[in-house]
């Protein structure tokens, strides 16, 4: 993995400052990316090690990498408001980002009740690469999302929380530019498997040039 400095930052929101860590290097690409967390209020926050072992992936591939506490999260003000609020927490976050990096190609990702904030919002923020890791479709209504961006999924084949048959009933819609990594033997939070999760979305931001 690269080396990796990390400043804090506090980003003005609409129901209260944002509190969030900006992954930042020497050696730029051409995009920055923006990971939205777990859900608030079964412990979701920008320290999860999921978030933490993404953030690491898009670093390595040469952009800063934001992630930060949605709305009543950490330091961050506010309250929980089941994926409304965090949506716009989202928008406000990526507008600093981009005014400290303009000009360059958006990656948003997002784990579990992050990936359907991240995903509900990809297209109006005209990201160009989308990343949905272990997305909640049996709570989240994912299958009117059509997001038209390269899209990579990953889901592990014995995760406990989404239940597999509601995933494949998700899948049958045909979305073209979805790409589906299932990870075998891989629970909801990818215990033990973390590393691996890290370099596959290292690998499919490669393959896609980002």
């Amino acid at each position: 993995m690269k080396k990796s400095v990390e400043e804090k930052a506090f980003i003005p929101g609409s129901a209260g400052e944002l509190e969030a860590l900006l992954s930042v290097a020497d050696d730029y690409g051409d995009s920055i990316g923006i990971i939205c967390h777990p859900h608030p209020l079964h412990g979701g926050s920008m320290n999860n090690k999921v978030v933490h072992y993404t953030a690491h992936a898009l670093h390595n591939v040469g952009m800063p990498v934001l992630r930060f506490n949605f709305r009543g999260v950490g330091r961050s003000g506010g309250q929980f408001s089941n994926t409304i609020g965090e949506a716009d927490d989202l928008r406000v976050a990526t507008g600093w980002l981009r005014q400290k990096y303009p000009a360059r190609d958006l990656v948003v990702a997002g784990f579990s009740f992050g990936s359907y904030v991240a995903a509900s919002q990809a297209q109006d923020l005209a990201a160009t690469k989308l990343i949905s890791i272990a997305p909640p479709v049996n709570l989240y209504d994912f299958h009117r999302l059509t997001p038209q961006m390269p899209w990579l999924v990953v889901m592990g084949d014995e995760d406990e929380v989404v239940p597999i048959p509601q995933v494949w009933q998700w899948l049958e819609s045909e979305i073209s530019n979805r790409q589906m990594l299932w990870m075998r033997e891989a629970s909801h939070f990818f215990h033990g498997r973390l590393l691996e999760l890290s370099r596959h979305i290292e690998d499919w931001l490669t393959a896609s040039a980002c």
